[in-house]
């Protein structure tokens, strides 16, 4: 079906040239000096007007090349571009070598982004993308982005303010990266560039970043961000109040606004080029406000007609920047109207015969390729993870453990940075980061403002840079609040980019219950099944002090070789534990003579026992080592317990085969008993075939409450055994 604008643009060029001379089509310009400025006294010279007049005409014939598609059930994807057309001016004010992260309306940033670095097709890419081909230069068919890796476009997927955070982690960054490493990919000088929508700008996650932006500069810190907002002043059906994003962010102290008329290509270039300009030359952040339209409604699918009245569609129409660039061009007599629309035909042309070549590429075939960049970025974390030297030490506890492999990975690896809330002077609330502030300096191991997708997004633009980030999430509790940005940011990347982004880093969360009562849900959660189900992500959970530190080292190899994202749960409750059996008895401080396997995916298993076997994991480690004497002293029960260590990915030959020596096997879970940790390692060893005697144990499906009521919602010792003889007895 034709879309009323692609008509409306013709019909109103022709018009001009009638209401010029006559005819208009064939009549001669009256400038040929395409080297000339486009109007009297403006930067934009002829030639430079009209490479931007490609890129939007390329962005607008992409959208209806879309739609197309998608009438044709060969297209995927249809939210376009459509009157946001003036961001190719943004583009055109910056860099081939600035960082950007861009809106889903930003398609001819894209192409002008192309046309500055040169050696693509991005016409070809967008098309690719739209029928989910594998030949996509960028996710190989996994999702419609806008990304290459080569123009240093990084693909975002549902850009609902979500890459914000990540975009004021690499501006926050920059310094810190070409101080500690030789690898960042952008100049010292670079700008980092975000857009977004008028809608997005609402968003708590949008909200946090400018923040923390504004902040940075607030203690002096260098952050050179340039934040577009396209504002359209619709968020699919609901509208923008007349005004607001202007009265939100036109005078906020430390972030320098700038405004400009999205249609009117002399304006966006002005504007657009001082915004830059400033960011590059101040080293603050900056917010362009630019006044876009929506054309042809949210996506293919949106039917406008049932929010908007056709008068509201068609008032819009003049402000569409494509037509506008044309109508300056053929009134400043650079082109004739007639020469103008062959510009506009030639380029549907064009794409229309990629369109059709592109809908012939297969597509991805098996979930086998599918998984791929995710597969192989495991398989690569595993491996490298094997080759750790560990040097074991004697009579640390955990938490002591913990700090001495951090100090091992900070002097090992120069481009290691920490951070998070009290990490610095005070050396984090339980005392695990004490002592690294004063010796590795403020610029590596620093505080963060109290803001968990700050934390998250400083980490994802510092390992886009060549840096290995170990951000510290206080409780596990509070990385709820910011789960999106390991979600759909930090496990994604990878897969959308088809490898060729990473996302390198520790998470280091304190989690876990037991802590006597203290604290209530917020300090003791048990919880983690959201973080279980996240793909390509390593999860680490050690227990003991001899395991502690070979995992942590583990991580940081596996993030600096192979590029992996890990989470690594520390529990709380046995940070400062000494003794296991007896006070005093010291038989949970590390040995000097117990050197662990570090390789990523494997357990580790404690005594022999014939009868069963505990697996377990956390604070049920220490707790099944309990029980499993007492079941050896009191009934003659022989158990050993199999602490998994790794909870992503699961070790599953350790596991098999340490279930099957016994035949019976009870799964020790400190998590809830609905969507714990239990039914994740229960499901695997029965898709694995294990035909043996099993069972399990687990806490309550209950928050963790204040006070002594919380042991009677966490699994206790006294469950552990009589689960154990119940099943010993079948």
């Amino acid at each position: 079906m034709a879309e009323q604008i692609d008509d409306y643009f013709t019909a109103m060029l022709l018009a001009r040239g009638d209401a010029h001379s006559g005819p208009g089509r064939d009549e001669e310009p009256r400038h040929r000096d395409d080297g000339a400025p486009l109007v009297a006294g403006s930067a934009i010279t002829v030639a430079q007007a009209l490479d931007i007049f490609d890129s939007q005409l390329g962005s607008r014939h992409l959208d209806l090349a879309a739609r197309a598609l998608r009438a044709d059930q060969l297209g995927y994807y249809t939210i376009g571009s459509s009157g946001h057309e003036g961001n190719a001016a943004v583009a055109a004010a910056l860099r081939g070598t600035d960082p950007a992260l861009l809106h889903y309306r930003s398609g001819a940033f894209f192409l002008q982004r192309a046309l500055q670095c040169g050696g693509s097709d991005p016409l070809r890419d967008v098309l690719l993308g739209m029928v989910a081909a594998s030949e996509e230069p960028i996710s190989g068919g996994r999702h419609k982005v806008f990304g290459r890796h080569d123009m240093h476009v990084i693909p975002q997927t549902s850009t609902i303010a979500s890459h914000l955070p990540r975009a004021f982690g690499i501006a926050f960054m920059l310094g810190r990266a070409h101080k500690f490493t030789e690898t960042c990919p952008w100049p010292a000088d670079a700008v980092v560039v975000t857009s977004l929508g008028d809608a997005s700008v609402n968003h708590s996650t949008a909200l946090g970043a400018i923040n923390a932006a504004v902040n940075a500069v607030y203690r002096g810190i260098d952050t050179p961000l340039l934040i577009v907002c396209e504002d359209n002043g619709i968020g699919i059906s609901t509208k923008t109040p007349e005004g607001w994003v202007a009265t939100t962010y036109g005078n906020r102290p430390g972030l320098a606004y700038f405004s400009a008329d999205g249609s009117d290509l002399v304006d966006t270039c002005t504007v657009a080029e001082a915004a830059a300009t400033w960011v590059r030359e101040q080293r603050k952040p900056a917010f362009l406000h630019l006044r876009t339209v929506r054309l042809m409604g949210h996506a293919g699918t949106d039917y406008e007609l049932s929010y908007r009245t056709p008068r509201d569609i068609t008032d819009d129409y003049a402000r569409d920047p494509v037509t506008a660039t044309a109508a300056l061009l053929v009134d400043r007599g650079h082109r004739t109207v007639g020469e103008v629309i062959a510009l506009y035909e030639d380029k549907r042309a064009q794409v229309m015969a990629l369109a059709g070549a592109a809908a012939l590429v297969p597509q991805l075939d098996s979930s086998e390729a599918v998984a791929r960049p995710l597969v192989a970025g495991m398989r690569a974390a595993q491996r490298v993870s094997r080759c750790v030297d560990i040097v074991p030490q004697r009579g640390n506890t955990l938490a002591q453990a913990i700090n001495s492999a951090l100090d091992q990975i900070m002097h090992e690896y120069r481009q290691a940075v920490l951070f998070g809330e009290d990490v610095g002077r005070k050396g984090g609330v339980y005392g695990v980061t004490r002592g690294l502030h004063k010796k590795f300096g403020a610029a590596r191991v620093f505080d963060t403002i109290l803001d968990e997708q700050t934390i998250l997004g400083l980490a994802l633009g510092a390992g886009l840079q060549g840096m290995l980030p170990i951000p510290e999430i206080q409780y596990l509790a509070y990385v709820h609040n910011a789960l999106d940005q390991i979600r759909g940011e930090g496990a994604t990347l990878q897969f959308f980019s088809n490898g060729q982004y990473r996302n390198p880093g520790i998470v280091r969360i304190a989690g876990y219950g037991y802590q006597k009562g203290f604290g209530g849900h917020f300090h003791n959660d048990n919880s983690v099944a959201a973080l279980l189900d996240i793909p390509g992500l390593v999860v680490a959970s050690p227990s003991h002090p001899d395991d502690a530190g070979a995992m942590l080292r583990a991580c940081a190899r596996s993030g600096v070789e192979a590029g992996a994202l890990s989470l690594y749960l520390e529990p709380i409750a046995l940070y400062h534990t000494r003794d296991l059996y007896e006070d005093g008895d010291g038989a949970w401080l590390s040995r000097a003579d117990q050197a662990v396997d570090p390789t990523i995916g494997t357990a580790r298993t404690h005594g022999d026992g014939s009868d069963l076997a505990l697996v377990t994991f956390g604070n049920g480690v220490r707790m099944s080592l309990r029980v499993a004497r007492r079941l050896q002293e009191r009934h003659g029960v022989a158990a050993r317990v199999v602490d998994l260590r790794w909870l992503a990915p699961l070790p599953v030959a350790d596991l098999m085969r340490e279930a099957t020596a016994t035949g019976r096997a009870l799964v020790v879970d400190e998590t809830r008993r609905s969507g714990g940790v239990a039914e994740h390692v229960i499901a695997t060893m029965i898709d694995n075939g294990y035909d043996g005697k099993l069972a399990r144990v687990a806490s309550a499906d209950s928050f963790i409450p204040l006070g002594d009521a919380a042991l009677h919602v966490l699994l206790s010792e006294d469950e552990i055994e009589s689960a154990a003889l119940t099943l010993v007895s079948e």
